[in-house]
């Protein structure tokens, strides 16, 4: 599974990319995080606010910190 965190590095996103960090840790799934802080490669996706939860390619989360629930759920 590959998962990128989008955001220039705002605190928000540092929050997001811990609770997916935890979600993956929790629910044992082989995944991938990456951060993702280029404005440009950020807007490839379709994202213009931040911060964002990209999995495999979709866009799940966009302009607020996820709940690590919803993370979990998504990964499952």
């Amino acid at each position: 599974m590959d998962i990128k965190v989008l955001g220039p590095g705002c605190p928000k996103c540092k929050q997001t990319e811990s609770i997916v960090k935890e979600a993956v840790a929790e629910s044992g799934v082989a995944a991938t995080v990456e951060k993702i802080t280029d404005v440009m490669q950020i807007a490839q996706y379709g994202v213009f606010g931040t911060p964002a939860v990209v999995i495999d390619g979709k866009v799940k989360s966009v302009g607020k910190v996820p709940k690590k629930k919803d993370v979990l759920a998504w990964l499952n």
